[in-house]
């Protein structure tokens, strides 16, 4: 009989060790969209201050990205550990449980993070994920064009920005007598990401209103211009037609473009453009407007199906809040770290990548980190707004009229809205 008691309550013991939730293992599976290149030096950073501990990262096409974590995540799926969050869609995940809390590190987040990247993390008052990169625009411009169109290029100085109206000035002159083929481009053509910045300069908004961020305000004044002039680019043969996002910059690196809005992680590209001229400049506004310019990119955030929970915030700590840790994230690939002190470390490097033809972007990012970036709003409703709007811009894009397409997508929003309250 006592042996019997004694074989039971070693069971139960054993029983209780596996299927705790704070059993960590010596192996972290991390989740994302990146090539694995782009993650190998920081998970070799951390493995030197871990010896023993593995990490398994796994790449998701980031199209399938978003469906794949919804699926494994309700599924309360144990094989991830950590991944990463679109910061606009932190909201939506937070709300469906689907990220562990992390308020214990508020304080310590604000106080590394780049002024923008905090609020994005939060929801309700806690912090449910941790800032890794951001991002901002520039103006790239084709020294060679305007040359030929005798067209003073725009100053780098963020004191000088140019708008909108002197840029699309400019680009027809390059087409007229510089030989550009196209005058203005966007480089994510038809999403938010980019766009979000034109009604902002205008006043318009972000959108997406109210105190629970779930009402659509799309037909302001602001939107309503913002999307007019946008229309324009395309009818008056300015940008092209039937180009999706990411195909543009090949565009400019082939010498097509005299003006390419577009982000940090070209630099590099164009860098490396064999007889290509270029330079950059401050991201445009409106004219009368405010200097808005766009932000954001990828945080982090733990499972609270993991099983790894220990391991996962010692990770977490080292890519975030070690700005030796975040600058490794940035070693493989040309994004923007978001720690603080990482970013004042990356930005010469940057400045530098293109030697002369760079020159300045470093002053840039660090004002406009400070000064215009506007982050993409917070609201569980996300996911849903931004596929509508991604429709709606490729409607307008295409000649639709901007004021009745705008309407449509406040229907259709608030539609998918209404599931949510």
């Amino acid at each position: 009989m006592k042996k019997r008691l004694a074989l039971v309550s070693l069971l139960a013991v054993l029983a209780t060790g596996c299927g705790s939730g704070d059993a960590d293992t010596d192996t972290l599976k991390f989740l994302g969209p990146e090539d694995p290149k782009t993650f190998q030096p920081v998970i070799d950073g951390f493995r030197a201050k871990h010896p023993g501990v593995q990490v398994e990262y796994t790449q998701i096409p980031f199209d399938q990205l978003n469906s794949t974590l919804q699926q494994r995540l309700a599924a309360r799926d144990t094989t991830i550990d950590v991944y990463t969050v679109d910061q606009p869609r932190v909201s939506a995940l937070a709300a469906r449980g689907f990220l562990t809390d992390l308020s214990d590190w508020k304080d310590r987040v604000k106080q590394a993070a780049l002024p923008a990247q905090y609020d994005v993390n939060e929801r309700g008052g806690k912090l449910w994920s941790v800032p890794i990169w951001t991002s901002d625009q520039f103006l790239y411009y084709n020294k060679t064009l305007l040359k030929k169109a005798g067209v003073a290029p725009p100053p780098s100085d963020p004191a000088k920005r140019w708008t909108w109206e002197q840029t699309v000035a400019a680009g027809k002159e390059a087409q007229a007598r510089g030989g550009a083929q196209w005058a203005l481009i966007p480089e994510q053509i038809e999403q938010y990401y980019q766009l979000q910045s034109l009604p902002e300069s205008l006043g318009g908004g972000s959108g997406i209103t109210g105190p629970d961020m779930l009402t659509p305000a799309l037909t302001t004044d602001g939107w309503v211009k913002a999307m007019t002039w946008y229309r324009d680019l395309f009818a008056g043969g300015l940008a092209p037609r039937g180009v999706g996002s990411f195909q543009t910059s090949p565009l400019f690196t082939e010498g097509k473009v005299a003006f390419l809005a577009g982000g940090p992680w070209d630099v590099g590209t164009f860098a490396a453009a064999k007889d290509l001229d270029w330079g950059v400049a401050p991201y445009p506004y409106f004219a009368g407007g405010e200097q808005v310019t766009p932000t954001g990119s990828w945080s982090w955030g733990i499972n609270p199906a993991s099983k790894n929970q220990r391991l996962a915030r010692q990770f977490l700590e080292y890519a975030a809040l070690d700005p030796e840790g975040n600058l490794l994230t940035t070693k493989a690939t040309t994004i923007i770290p978001s720690n603080r002190a990482a970013f004042e470390k990356y930005v010469p490097t940057l400045d530098a990548l293109g030697g002369d033809k760079s020159k300045g972007a470093g002053e840039i990012l660090t004002y406009d980190a400070d000064h215009t970036a506007v982050a993409r709003p917070r609201s569980v409703g996300y996911i849903q707004f931004e596929d509508i709007m991604t429709k709606t811009f490729a409607d307008i894009r295409n000649g639709a009229d901007p004021r009745t397409r705008l309407q449509q997508a406040t229907q259709e929003v608030t539609t998918a809205w209404n599931q949510l309250r």
